[in-house]
């Protein structure tokens, strides 16, 4: 029996779980699933990166200590991985005592074989990355990932000896051309070390929240450092015994390719200085889009695991995700083609025909498995096409081409779908053969459930039940002739998506919470107000006709509500850039307020998540709602908001405007 290890990476908390998240994680989820049907012994790690300097300033900023912070974070990762269907087998935090334990292990391993070294650093450093950049990686002076400037920094540093791996890395990646994927990712990383590997710096002084370095005072371990030991003290190391001898090295470390280089250059390295084996295998894959765009807060198309499981469920958000996007490469998510594709293969083409045969079956054969008799070259054809499915998904989940897996396996259920229309079953009147053709579809329907299993378990389970059967080996994923069950059908497998049933008045609306920081008479009206806002990401000037209704210190401090992609317009010669929502009747206007909410934190009305795109007054205008609502949802995407709500203190009837 095999071992397999897999990883994601250990996820920072400084947001809650997103689709890029859900992409990485679900890709992992199905590799532990397929080799568990295979019969390997599987662990599957996934978990939490929980210190460095991000995380304190957001505990900072959140009134709380780092630990509290991230303790209140972290069940959203655990949550989003529960409603996913993740089966990892372990959550890893760094804040961990075991991992902590650890990481001053390791380097002290390292400090023993003289790769570690006290010195000053001195050098360009963006926090969003927790990574220092030379000064050809900056884009015009900003970090090349986040387009924020990055700070000069100067500190006392323990530093790695990097430097010193530079020739043993390239002669690994020579004799292990499949260690860095896809393929493309190794001859970059190859013609990047080629270039030089600097020492690199370990240790921070200006940063108090991490581990403890375990040869300096005053110093505690660089986050990355930390971070990447997740791998090996989650199996118990340094006791080399137990789940530590059973599973390493790992199989397949899968990536974001923002962070490959940790990972292809930085891990490895470290590995080889402590003495121990490197992982298999590093998976980089590529970034998603939102309908083209960047998935941005600012934009208002940053979706959530939650929302995107609450929108479209659990298997439909599983099977689209790896299906649409060849892994390693960029892709695009859009929900139309979600819909399409969802609706067209597992509604459709899996989901229909289940229902059709089972129906024929409970009619004919009173829900029993029909026997299988002679077989014609119809049956025979698809028994073949049967067998061969199997190496095809194989073949593709070991090169992790989650797409052509997929694709193989709705070939061959397509197929079957042609092999019933034209045998026409319903028409049959001799009943060996209508047996013997109900028997084929019944068959494949079992053979496809299995290869199906690790992409769509819920729906797979469902599907195994009412065929009577039961899928617990990928030995059992063959056309076999004595198949025998009583089948049970029942729910719908897969409900038909309906890309419109957001269309609601608030749908095209991006809100969002702002603060107010300030507010000044408008310079040339008497009835407006220039305030200035603090919308999470940034700071912008707003206009509204509130002067008649709130003197200025009755604004400033609000957490108020706008429509954060409105068209930035000039008001009587001030720049607005958004609307703020209020309500009014009798002639009393009251702005919307979210009190305990970050600013940039998304609101939603009716379960409407924020629009995308710009939009204009007219799009405003049109979602003018007389309503009877006293709540308004914030639905806590920040991270340091805890989930609450507006509340909006004004009589059924009022406008929202």
């Amino acid at each position: 029996m095999a071992k397999f290890y897999v990883t994601t990476p250990i996820y920072y908390v400084n947001d809650v779980p997103h689709i890029g998240h859900a992409y990485t994680t679900i890709a992992a989820d199905v590799l532990a699933r397929y080799h568990r049907l295979k019969g390997d012994t599987v662990f599957f790690l996934t978990g939490t990166d929980e210190h460095g300097q991000k995380i304190e300033e957001a505990a900072t900023k959140a009134g709380k200590t780092p630990k509290a912070f991230v303790d209140g974070v972290v069940p959203a990762f655990k949550e989003a991985w529960k409603l996913l269907d993740i089966s990892h087998d372990q959550f890893i935090r760094t804040t961990d005592k075991q991992h902590e334990s650890a990481v001053q292990a390791l380097i002290k391993v390292v400090h023993d074989k003289g790769d570690i070294y006290l010195g000053d650093y001195e050098g360009k450093y963006c926090s969003g990355c927790e990574q220092f950049y030379l000064e050809r990686e900056l884009v015009e002076g900003k970090c090349p990932v986040h387009k924020k400037e990055v700070k000069t920094i100067k500190e006392p540093s323990y530093f790695f000896r990097l430097s010193n791996y530079q020739d043993k890395l390239l002669a690994h990646y020579r004799a292990h051309p499949g260690f860095i994927a896809p393929q493309f990712r190794q001859d970059e990383f190859i013609n990047r070390v080629k270039e030089g590997l600097k020492d690199l710096s370990i240790s921070r002084t200006s940063v108090a929240w991490g581990i403890p370095f375990p040869i300096g005072k005053g110093h505690v371990v660089y986050v990355w450092f930390d971070a990447l030991t997740n791998y090996i003290s989650a199996l118990g190391w340094p006791d080399a015994k137990g789940d530590f001898k059973t599973f390493w090295p790992a199989d397949a470390h899968l990536v974001g390719k923002e962070i490959a280089w940790f990972h292809c250059v930085i891990w490895p390295a470290m590995l080889m200085s402590a003495g121990i084996e490197l992982p298999r295998q590093v998976y980089a894959h590529g970034w998603l889009t939102i309908e083209g765009q960047k998935m941005s807060k600012s934009l208002g198309n940053f979706i959530t695991a939650k929302d995107l499981v609450a929108r479209f469920g659990t298997d439909a958000s599983r099977y689209f995700l790896l299906y649409n996007i060849p892994f390693g490469h960029d892709g695009d998510f859009s929900e139309a083609e979600l819909v399409k594709h969802v609706n067209a293969d597992l509604a459709d083409a899996y989901g229909n025909l289940l229902s059709r045969v089972l129906t024929l079956v409970e009619k004919n054969f009173a829900g029993e498995w029909p026997a299988m008799g002679e077989l014609t070259e119809h049956e025979q054809d698809i028994e073949t096409a049967a067998n061969a499915l199997g190496p095809h998904v194989e073949n593709a989940l070991d090169a992790l081409e989650f797409h052509k897996a997929l694709d193989h396996i709705f070939t061959f259920v397509r197929l079957v779908n042609k092999y019933m229309t034209d045998t026409t079953p319903w028409k049959i009147t001799d009943k060996k053969r209508l047996g013997t053709v109900l028997y084929t579809i019944l068959e494949s329907m079992r053979v496809a459930t299995h290869y199906l299993t690790p992409f769509i378990p819920q729906t797979a389970a469902k599907a195994a039940a009412q065929l009577g059967q039961s899928v617990t080996s990928l030995e059992e994923a063959h056309f076999d002739h004595t198949t025998t069950g009583n089948v049970k059908k029942s729910e719908v497998l897969q409900k038909k998506l309906d890309v419109k049933k957001q269309e609601h008045p608030f749908a095209k609306l991006n809100l969002r919470v702002a603060h107010v920081l300030d507010v000044m008479p408008h310079p040339e009206a008497d009835k407006l107000y220039v305030l200035k806002i603090n919308v999470g990401i940034e700071e912008r000037t707003l206009v509204a006709g509130l002067r008649a209704y709130y003197q200025p210190e009755e604004l400033r401090g609000k957490h108020i509500i706008i429509v954060a992609n409105m068209k930035p317009a000039k008001l009587r010669g001030v720049v607005s850039q958004g609307m703020l929502l209020a309500a009014d009747k009798d002639g009393k206007v009251k702005v919307l307020e979210a009190k305990d909410a970050e600013p940039g934190a998304p609101v939603t009305i009716d379960g409407v998540r924020p629009g995308t795109g710009q939009v204009g007054i007219d799009d405003v205008v049109a979602a003018k709602l007389t309503t009877k609502l006293k709540r308004v949802v914030v639905d806590g995407q920040q991270l340091v908001t805890p989930l609450g709500h507006v509340e909006v203190d004004i009589d059924d009837g009022a406008t929202i405007r």
